[in-house]
C-alpha cells in the first residue's frame, strides 16, 4: 500500500496520460518522470508493522557511483506509470555480471537461493541509491568502514541465532584484536579487514576447499601481509604436517584464533598458550602443568617460560634438528634467555617428565612412589591415632561430662604456676608460626593452581612475583630459627659439660653425655616414649590408666623431630629450586624434578599434619579446646602438671627443683593478644585445610 501527496500525484497522472500520445507506442521514462513521486518524503509503504520510505535522495544519487545511470537501467521491467506496487529487485548482474556469478557461489548467495531473506545482498552491503566508489572514505565497503558493515548482519542476535552462525561474538572479537584496533582505532588501512580474510563477493564457509579460511589455506591467507612468518611456518614441523595433507597440523587461527588475535605484549597471550598448545599436545601439557612454569602460568604471571618461549614461535622443529631452539648446539643458549648462568647439566632438566612413567623415568617413579607411600602412610596411622583418642574423649565425655568439665576447668585455673617455655622458645614458636603459614600460603596455591581459590588468594597476595618473594622470605626465617635453635641447643650443652666431664681422667662421661642427649628434659625418644605410647593406646581402649607422663609427650616429639625432618627435606629442595643454575653445574639437571616432587609432597605432609593432627593434639582434643595458650604464655598451672605431666611434677619435686620453675601469673595482661593471635593463626591454618581438601577432591573427581 502507496501513499503520496494529492497534488503531485494529479500532475503525474496529467503527464503520464500525455505521454503515450506525444511518444508514441514505446514509452521511456526518465529520473525526472521517476522523481515525480519518489522525491516526496511522504511517499511510504506499509507492510505489515513496519513503514518504509520510498522517497529517494536527489542529492545522495548524484553523489553516487551511478549517478550518471537512469531509474530503470536498474530497476527493470517498468511499462507504465505509475508502476506496479511490487516490482522486481534491481538487477546488478546486468553490469556487475563476474561479481554476481562470485556472489552467487557465495555463503551469501547460495543461502539467497536456499530461501534465506536475511542473507546479504549487494545492497546491505553497498548500499542503494548512494553507493559509493569502493575507495571512496564514505562507501560503507570502504576499508575502515567494513567492519561495522558487516557487523551490522553478524552481531545482529536474531540474524545469528536463526542461521546458527558459529562465532556471533566475531565482530566485536576483531574490534578488540590487534587488527582491529589498528584499523579502526589508529585508521592504519595496510591491518586487514573482513574482506582481506574472507573474501569479497566469494565469501565462503571454512569446510570449502577452495576457502581462503579453510584450514588448508589458512597460511596462505595469513601469508598475503605476514609473508616472513608463512615462509618460517612452511619450514616448521607444523608447516610440514601441513603441505602432507594432515588435517591434524596446526595452522595460524589454532594458535592466534581467528579474530581474538592479539600481540604477545601485556601477558594474556602467554597465559592462555599453554592451553592452546595443549589442544594438540595433551601429554605434554599435563605435566608442563606440574612444573613452576606451569603453575605460575596458569595463575595468570606472564613472566615465566611458556611453551614457545622453549620450543619457539612458527619456527617449531624437530629436537634432531640442528636449527631446532632446543638441539644440543642451541640449548643452552634456549635457557640462557631466562636463566642466565644456564650450563649443560641445567639443560638435563625434564620440563614434561611423567613421574608416574616407570619405564622412562625409573627414578621419578620411585621417588613419586616413595613420598606418595609416606603421605599415605603418615595420614593413616595419625587418623587413626586421633580417631581413637577422639573417641575415647568423647566417652569420657558422654558418661562423666560434669568431671570431664571440672578437670578441664580446674587446669585452667590455679595459684602455682611453673614455666614450661622460656621466652626464647616462644619467641622461636613464633618465628616458626608466621614463616610457616607464609610458606602455606604462598605454596600451596602453586600445588593446587588449578582451583578458583588458588587463583584469588595470589591476585590477593599481588601475583606469583610477590608470592615467589614471600615464600623466599618465609624460607629465610625457617633456616634462620633453625640455627638459633641449633645454636642455643649446643651452647646449652657446651655450657653443662662439666656435668659429664671428668677432670682427672680429662674424658668425657658418655653414660652422662647419653643420658643428657636422651635424658627427660630431652626431645630425643627414648624407651619411656614407646612405653608411654603402649599404655595411651591402652587407654583408647579402657584397658589401662592414663599415662602419667614426663616434661614431653611422645606426640610432641615426634612434632619436634619432624621439624627436622621438614626442614631438611624441604629446605634442600627448595634450595634446589631457588638456585637450579648453581646446583646443576654439580648435578644434573633432573635433580631439579626431582627437588619438585619432594619439596611438593613434604610441603603437602607438613601442612596437613600440622593442620589436623598438631592442631587436635594441641588445641581441637576436648580437653584443649578451643585453644592451649601455653606457646604464648610459657606457663602451666600445677594443676595441668598433675593431670598432664605428673611425672615430670613429681621428678621437679624429687630432684628439688620445683621452685626454679615457678612463676608469677601474670598471664592475665596478655591473655587477650595473645589469644588475638593465637586463633588467627591456627584459624588461618583451618581455612587452608579446608581448601586443601577441596582441592584434592576436586582434582580426583575430575
Amino acid at each position: 500500500m502507496m501513499r503520496f501527496s494529492y497534488q503531485k500525484g494529479l500532475v503525474a497522472l496529467l503527464s503520464w496520460g500525455m505521454a503515450p500520445l506525444a511518444w508514441g507506442a514505446t514509452a521511456t521514462f526518465t529520473n525526472a518522470d521517476c522523481f515525480t513521486c519518489h522525491d516526496d518524503p511522504g511517499l511510504v509503504r506499509v507492510v505489515g508493522a513496519s513503514t518504509n520510505s520510498l522517497c529517494v535522495k536527489t542529492n545522495a544519487l548524484a553523489k553516487s557511483v551511478h549517478s550518471s545511470l537512469q531509474c530503470t537501467d536498474c530497476h527493470a521491467g517498468i511499462k507504465d506509470l505509475p508502476h506496479p506496487e511490487k516490482l522486481p529487485p534491481p538487477q546488478c548482474a546486468t553490469c556487475h555480471e563476474d561479481a554476481a556469478t562470485e556472489y552467487n557461489a557465495s555463503i551469501h548467495g547460495m543461502s539467497r537461493k536456499a530461501g534465506s531473506l536475511g542473507a546479504a545482498t549487494c545492497s546491505d552491503c553497498h548500499g542503494s541509491h548512494d553507493i559509493r566508489p569502493v575507495k571512496q572514505i564514505d562507501s560503507p565497503v570502504f576499508k575502515l568502514n567494513l567492519p561495522r558493515t558487516c557487523a551490522r548482519c553478524h552481531s545482529n542476535p536474531n540474524l545469528t541465532s536463526e542461521y546458527k552462525v558459529k562465532n556471533p561474538d566475531a565482530a566485536s572479537q576483531y574490534a578488540e584484536s590487534i587488527h582491529g584496533r589498528a584499523l579502526l582505532q589508529l585508521g592504519l588501512t595496510q591491518a586487514p579487514s573482513c574482506s582481506d580474510c574472507h573474501g569479497v563477493h566469494t565469501i565462503k564457509r571454512s569446510v570449502d576447499f577452495d576457502s581462503p579460511i579453510n584450514h588448508a589455506n589458512t597460511a596462505k591467507t595469513c601469508g598475503k601481509c605476514h609473508a616472513g612468518i608463512e615462509k618460517i611456518y612452511k619450514e616448521s614441523v607444523h608447516g610440514k604436517l601441513l603441505t602432507s595433507g594432515d588435517k591434524r597440523a596446526p595452522v595460524c587461527t589454532d594458535c592466534h584464533s581467528a579474530h581474538q588475535i592479539e600481540t604477545k605484549q601485556g601477558g594474556h597471550f602467554k597465559t592462555i598458550s599453554d592451553e592452546r598448545c595443549g589442544a594438540c599436545h595433551k601429554d605434554r601439557l599435563e605435566y608442563y602443568r606440574e612444573t613452576y612454569h606451569g603453575k605460575a602460568i596458569a595463575l595468570g604471571s606472564p613472566n615465566v617460560a611458556a611453551c614457545y618461549d622453549c620450543h619457539g614461535y612458527h619456527d617449531v622443529l624437530p629436537q634432531s634438528d640442528s636449527r631446532s631452539h632446543l638441539s644440543s648446539t642451541n640449548i643452552v643458549a634456549t635457557c640462557k634467555k631466562c636463566h642466565p648462568k644456564s650450563s649443560k647439566g641445567f639443560t638435563q632438566y625434564l620440563p614434561h617428565a611423567n613421574p608416574l612413567d616407570r619405564e622412562h623415568y625409573p627414578l621419578l617413579h620411585f621417588i613419586f612412589m616413595a613420598m606418595t607411600g609416606l603421605l599415605i602412610g603418615t595420614f593413616g596411622f595419625f587418623g587413626i591415632h586421633t580417631a581413637f583418642w577422639l573417641f575415647r574423649s568423647g566417652y569420657l565425655y558422654l558418661h562423666d561430662s560434669k568431671t570431664f568439665r571440672a578437670a578441664k576447668i580446674s587446669t585452667q585455673k590455679g595459684d602455682e604456676w611453673f614455666t614450661r617455655f622460656s621466652p626464647f622458645e616462644r619467641f622461636l614458636h613464633i618465628l616458626v608460626v608466621t614463616s610457616f603459614l607464609t610458606l602455606v600460603l604462598t605454596g600451596m596455591p602453586l600445588k593446587f593452581h588449578y582451583t578458583d581459590w588458588a587463583r584469588a588468594l595470589f591476585h590477593i597476595l599481588g601475583g606469583a612475583q610477590v608470592a615467589r618473594w614471600l615464600h623466599h622470605v618465609a624460607a629465610i626465617i625457617t633456616f634462620l630459627y633453625f640455627v638459633l635453635h641449633l645454636t642455643e641447643r649446643t651452647t646449652s650443652m657446651w655450657g653443662s659439660r662439666k656435668d659429664y666431664y671428668d677432670p682427672v681422667t680429662g674424658k668425657f662421661k658418655l653414660s652422662l653425655l647419653w643420658l643428657q642427649l636422651t635424658g627427660p628434659d630431652s626431645m630425643i625418644p627414648n624407651k619411656d616414649d614407646w612405653n608411654d605410647f603402649i599404655a595411651h593406646q591402652k587407654w583408647f581402649f579402657g584397658k589401662g590408666p592414663r599415662p602419667e607422663f614426663e616434661r614431653w609427650t611422645y606426640w610432641e616429639k615426634f612434632d619436634y623431630l619432624a621439624v627436622f625432618w621438614g626442614v631438611a627435606m624441604i629446605g634442600a629442595s627448595g634450595l634446589i629450586m631457588w638456585f637450579p643454575e648453581l646446583f646443576s653445574l654439580f648435578m644434573p639437571g633432573w635433580i631439579i624434578n626431582v627437588a619438585l616432587i619432594i619439596h611438593s609432597d613434604e610441603a603437602l605432609l607438613a601442612a596437613g599434619f600440622i593442620f589436623t593432627f598438631h592442631f587436635f593434639n594441641t588445641h581441637f582434643r576436648l580437653e584443649k579446646f578451643p585453644m592451649d595458650t601455653v606457646i604464648f604464655s610459657g606457663r602451666i598451672s600445677k594443676a595441668e602438671m598433675l593431670h598432664e605431666r605428673k611425672r615430670w611434677y613429681d621428678r621437679l619435686v624429687t630432684e628439688g627443683k620445683l621452685d626454679e620453675y615457678r612463676v608469677k601469673d601474670e598471664w592475665a595482661q596478655w591473655k587477650k593478644i595473645a589469644r588475638t593471635f593465637g586463633y588467627c593463626f591456627f584459624g588461618t591454618g583451618v581455612i587452608l585445610l579446608v581448601l586443601i581438601i577441596i582441592a584434592m577432591a576436586s582434582r580426583l573427581i575430575h
